[in-house]
């Protein structure tokens, strides 16, 4: 059985128990989980737990957004740890292990221009998170900064799946599954737009 193979049984094994527990009374304390340790080495987005549990409680649709957006900041901080002091050892193995080692040295170049905005694009995008997270405090990228956009960009998109379930219910989840990253990638557009403008009237 190939390794890709195996890591796709893996993934659905994960899912399927993920999924289990979100049923129990303790489900939003698994999203807070979930969001916590995709951060930095847990292989699904929050996302959709994060979907599967708006469309089961409408209502409470914003308060799981702040969950999974609190979760997902501290676990970027984890991920900055994991970056600064451990990435000759844990940090270079998560890397490997989602082949993710080649994009090491272009998001070196993306912090060198951006600084800690580079990880406003990975925060609300469907790029990977936790490589920004751990080359972040790699490169020791000002934490706080660091924390502030964190914050920013993940309550965004959290924000946003809550609030099209919110208003919408269920049927929403097709499209937000098939536009969400034709949609992100026209936000990151108007934020760097934004960061732009700023720059020039400033």
């Amino acid at each position: 059985m190939s390794e890709g193979v195996k890591k796709k049984g893996m993934m659905h094994r994960l899912y399927d128990g993920c999924m289990e527990w979100l049923q129990t009374p303790y489900g939003t304390w698994v999203l807070f989980l979930i969001a916590f340790v995709e951060s930095s080495f847990f292989p699904i987005p929050p996302d959709v737990f994060l979907i599967a549990l708006c469309i089961a409680a409408p209502a409470k649709s914003f308060k799981y957004a702040a969950v999974c957006a609190i979760g997902s900041v501290l676990g970027g901080a984890l991920g900055y740890g994991l970056g600064m002091w451990f990435m000759d050892s844990l940090g270079q193995s998560i890397m490997q292990w989602y082949g993710l080692s080649e994009k090491y040295l272009t998001v070196q170049e993306l912090y060198q221009q951006y600084d800690a905005w580079a990880v406003g694009a990975a925060g609300f995008t469907p790029l990977p998170y936790k490589l920004f997270t751990i080359t972040a405090g790699a490169f020791h990228i000002n934490f706080p900064t660091f924390m502030l956009v964190s914050l920013v960009a993940r309550s965004a998109r959290f924000f946003l799946v809550a609030g099209f379930i919110w208003k919408f219910g269920a049927p929403v989840k097709v499209y937000i599954e098939k536009y969400f990253n034709i949609l992100s990638i026209l936000f990151v557009v108007l934020l760097i737009g934004g960061f732009v403008l700023i720059k020039y009237l400033l």
